[in-house]
């Protein structure tokens, strides 16, 4: 569970530091205190989208620290595959610069958001203002149908043979397509693939052609140069050779050995050069001549290659090397165009199986929902009759639909909340009050299939008062019995059922605004209840209404 949380430069928060207690938090406050930015705050150690805004006027950054202990297994588990230390305490932060920059930290160790959003989501539960309207979503109403349902792993196998089954259509769709317009292309392929096998290109073939073809143009000199380098070695008739030469020091060398020894090092060196000497003298011997043919003649038949991948390139617009990729891409394509016949019907063959195989699983996501759905209308029915909806029906209506990522079915939340009215879809029924406890209903009954250590209700109580809001701040309390509860409130009846009460104010001077956030007492509890009754903390009935309200609860 969520045991601290630290801002710095968070909006109007210049610095708050928060414990929490481990069952019902309240936190209470003048409109415009800071209470959504506190909820936004955990949101962003959650891997929640932020924005440079956050960021405090003039500060360089924003800083969101949550110290959560009593770690679950799976968690830590999870923490050690990621590579984190797995510890009985988790320390998520979130670093928001002025600049829109962000960075995550798990245990003091950088991560990526996504991961941090991947750990935080299985540590605490978020319901907003928000998820009231997405409630009259179908598809919102079918995910809630599948969390109680525990149909994870089984949504999961359908959504993969989905996949296999929509890319076997788009396959067949495009083999189709070829089809109909294949005696064209396949002439046009055909020509091109033709032509580029009749000049056998290599990828490297331009750069090594250009090379020749210099090499070619030089050959007279290169030739030249050749001959007198190897004349210099062998010498001739009017000029003594470096390889004579180097004998005649060899033999002079050698009849001093017995005379100097040292010099028996010397003849070695000596004759390790005529042995590389006569290496040279043959390695530049067998470049005089090499080609065999007359260097006109091999020049013209280079500079003719050339031309010939110049004109292709120019006419594909291609350099070579992409051209021959591209050229495997058209062999392919001439392929499937001659072989279309063969192709459509081993894919019509695999999307049956695939069909067969998706139906099957469809038809058991179908049987799970409709079993899970009689028993999770009645529990949810049950937990409206104590939030003051005694006449509340409500089933969930699955349908046959068109196949889609998800299975085959249509689910819909049909409700009457007053007797003697039929069943209609949420979106056409419930008021903004109803559907608080609605959803209240739903989160208190799948939290009874979870172990998410924490849950924050930000504002459950829009639309309600009176009896309804106590029942709302009681369940809110038996809630908060099994695990922590962080709960944003403006009614006095929830507030009053705290266990740990925070009030979060604002003040101001000439320049700025600061937010204030402190555990009360029971005198300072006292004292908001009685100014979120009436407005004004020092009425003495008001404050009467507040301690008896706070002594009728007995935690």
């Amino acid at each position: 569970m969520l045991r601290e949380l630290s801002i710095e430069n968070l909006a109007v928060i210049e610095k708050a530091s928060i414990t929490f207690g481990d069952k019902m938090n309240v936190f209470t406050g003048e409109t415009g205190a800071g209470k959504s930015i506190l909820i936004g705050g955990i949101n962003a150690i959650l891997g929640g989208r932020v924005s440079k805004d956050i960021v405090r006027f003039g500060a360089d950054k924003a800083v969101v620290i949550g110290l959560f202990d009593d770690i679950p297994e799976r968690i830590i588990a999870k923490l050690t595959e990621y590579g984190f230390n797995a510890e009985d305490e988790l320390l998520l932060q979130r670093e928001i610069t002025f600049d829109g920059k962000s960075i995550a930290r798990i245990n003091g160790r950088t991560a990526t958001v996504a991961t941090l959003k991947e750990i935080a989501s299985e540590l605490i539960n978020i319901h907003g203002q928000h998820d009231n309207q997405l409630l009259m979503s179908c598809d919102k109403q079918r995910e809630i149908l599948d969390n109680y349902a525990d149909i994870g792993e089984l949504l999961s196998e359908y959504k993969a043979v989905f996949k296999d089954f929509s890319s076997i259509s788009r396959k067949i769709k495009e083999v189709s397509d070829a089809s109909r317009k294949q005696t064209e292309r396949a002439d046009i392929l055909s020509e091109r693939l033709s032509e580029l096998d009749e000049y056998k290109f290599e990828a490297d073939e331009e750069d090594a052609v250009n090379k020749k073809i210099e090499e070619l143009r030089n050959a007279e000199y290169i030739e030249d140069n050749l001959y007198g380098a190897v004349q210099a070695i062998s010498g001739d008739d009017e000029e003594t050779g470096a390889y004579t030469l180097l004998q005649r020091v060899r033999s002079n060398v050698t009849s001093l050995c017995e005379i100097i020894p040292d010099f028996n090092d010397i003849e070695k060196r000596v004759s390790d050069m005529l042995v590389d000497l006569e290496d040279i003298r043959a390695e530049i011997s067998s470049k005089l001549g090499d080609s065999g043919e007359d260097s006109a003649k091999l020049l013209s038949k280079y500079e003719e290659r050339l031309s010939d991948i110049l004109r292709i390139k120019r006419k594909y617009r291609m350099d070579i090397p992409e051209l021959l990729e591209v050229a495997e891409e058209w062999r392919q394509e001439l392929y499937t165009i001659n072989n279309s016949e063969d192709i459509l019907e081993k894919l019509s063959e695999q999307r049956r199986e695939t069909g067969e195989k998706l139906k099957k699983l469809g038809s058991e996501l179908t049987r799970c929902r409709k079993k899970a759905a009689e028993e999770l209308a009645k529990r949810i029915s049950e937990e409206l009759t104590f939030l003051d909806m005694p006449d509340i029906r409500l089933v969930f209506d699955i349908t046959q639909d068109k196949v889609t990522s998800n299975g085959m079915d249509m689910v819909e939340m049909l409700i009457s909340v007053n007797k003697g009215e039929e069943l209609k879809s949420m979106s056409k029924i419930a008021s903004g009050g109803e559907l608080s406890r609605i959803m209240l209903a739903i989160k208190t009954v799948l939290a009874s299939s979870d172990d998410i250590g924490t849950m924050i209700f930000d504002e459950i109580d829009t639309g309600i008062s009176g009896r309804a809001a106590h029942k709302v701040g009681t369940k809110l309390y038996e809630v908060g019995r099994s695990r922590q509860i962080l709960c944003v409130t403006h009614l006095a009846q929830i507030a009053a059922m705290a266990d740990t009460h925070l009030l979060i104010s604002k003040s101001s001077d000439e320049n700025r605004t600061y937010t204030d956030i402190k555990t009360l007492d029971f005198e300072g509890r006292k004292r908001e209840i009685a100014r979120i009754i009436s407005g004004d903390e020092n009425s003495e009935i008001s404050l009467e209404n507040a301690e008896e309200l706070l002594n009728r609860i007995s935690h």
